[in-house]
């Protein structure tokens, strides 16, 4: 998801200002998505320049507040009718450190493998225990999301299991370098029989 739109979602429930806006998408997304208020501002300035919001009149304190146009309505809504493909996913970074390190002389794979799994086991054992906050259970947009970043952890420690063990199974295919399995080895030997039976015949 990207900023744009968790903007969009959490200004139809109403106006905010800047730092309103960064504390309900962090509560939003568990944490899980911590923004810096250069990000939120940066984000609502394109927002207005497309005109899916307007700053309202300034409140007493001098901040900016902002609201959802109709426009930007449309847009969320359009937003929340479009799957999420795969291909609309940030690259996985991951997969792609892997493959270099496969290719990479000097690198241990195998170690990069495991390092990669401690840390996503520590990720883990945080969410797990982010889930058992007591007044955090009744909140269900909460525990979904860090539902799914378990979900994601687990599928990333399986993936790293499988390609430890096909590190494990792989072998570089032997070159053969039998004489007898070369065809021209097989006709000189060839010649050689029959010469031999020629001279026997003679």
């Amino acid at each position: 998801m990207s900023i744009r739109y968790g903007i969009l979602a959490l200004l139809e429930h109403g106006p905010k200002h800047g730092y309103q806006l960064r504390v309900c998408f962090e509560e939003s997304t568990g944490g899980t998505w911590p923004l810096n208020i250069g990000q939120v501002y940066t984000t609502l300035s394109r927002l207005e320049r497309d005109g899916l919001v307007r700053t309202r009149p300034e409140s007493e304190g001098g901040q900016r507040t902002y609201e959802i146009t109709k426009a930007g309505r449309s847009e969320l809504a359009t937003w929340f009718a479009t799957p999420v493909l795969r291909g609309d996913r940030p690259r996985d970074e991951l997969a792609i450190k892997l493959a270099l390190a496969l290719t990479t002389p000097g690198v241990d794979v195998r170690a990069v493998v495991q390092t990669q799994r401690t840390a996503t086991m520590r990720t883990m054992q945080e969410y797990t225990r982010l889930k058992s906050t007591g007044d955090r259970r009744s909140d269900l947009s909460w525990s979904l999301v860090l539902d799914a970043m378990l979900f994601q952890s687990e599928a990333e420690i399986r993936w790293l299991d499988h390609c430890e063990a096909s590190l494990t199974r792989h072998r570089p295919h032997a070159t053969h370098d039998s004489t007898a399995a070369r065809p021209g080895r097989a006709r000189h030997s060839q010649e050689e029989a029959d010469a031999d039976e020629r001279a026997r015949t003679a």
